[in-house]
């Protein structure tokens, strides 16, 4: 039986990457992305929907998603689903989360302090926020994204 657990993302961080280190001082990013899109409902009125995904970057990558991503950074995260599941300490309740585990996060739009008003980047973590902001609105199917980071590199598009 053929198999396939792969995940493309477009989006916004909705808070700055949160840094930790896991067993043998492996370097974990943890990222929040908001991904949105928009559609038309029945009666013909514009809706928008937003989803917000939790994604872990690893050694290399996640140390410069660490050091050039930002709360409403755009990112295009290339990955796999993964299934974390632990029993509540304090219900003994069993949990379970789904997140991506990113493979590689091609990092969209000009780096920290480039191009950036004051205060754009706070507008830039909610979709649809970017009305009023002196950027240039471009819609999510148009991005394009860079090349893709590789480890001890930290490459961002122009």
């Amino acid at each position: 039986m053929a198999e396939l657990n792969r995940v493309l993302l477009i989006g916004n961080l909705v808070r700055d990457p949160e840094m930790r280190t896991v067993s043998e001082g492996v370097a974990v990013c943890g990222l929040r992305l908001a991904v949105g899109r928009q559609y038309t409902d029945r009666d013909g009125n514009q809706k928008d929907e937003v989803c917000y995904v939790d994604v872990d970057a690893f050694r290399a990558q996640a140390e410069s998603c660490g050091k050039y991503l930002h709360k409403g950074s755009s990112a295009l995260v290339e990955g796999r689903l993964k299934m974390d599941a632990w029993d509540d300490r304090e219900t003994g309740k069993h949990l379970t989360k789904l997140k991506v585990v990113a493979d590689v996060v091609h990092f969209l739009g000009a780096p920290r302090g480039q191009g950036e008003t004051a205060g754009s980047a706070d507008r830039q973590g909610v979709p649809g926020s970017n009305r009023g902001s002196s950027q240039a609105a471009v819609p999510q199917s148009r991005a394009t994204p860079s090349r893709p980071v590789q480890a001890g590199t930290a490459h961002r598009a122009a």
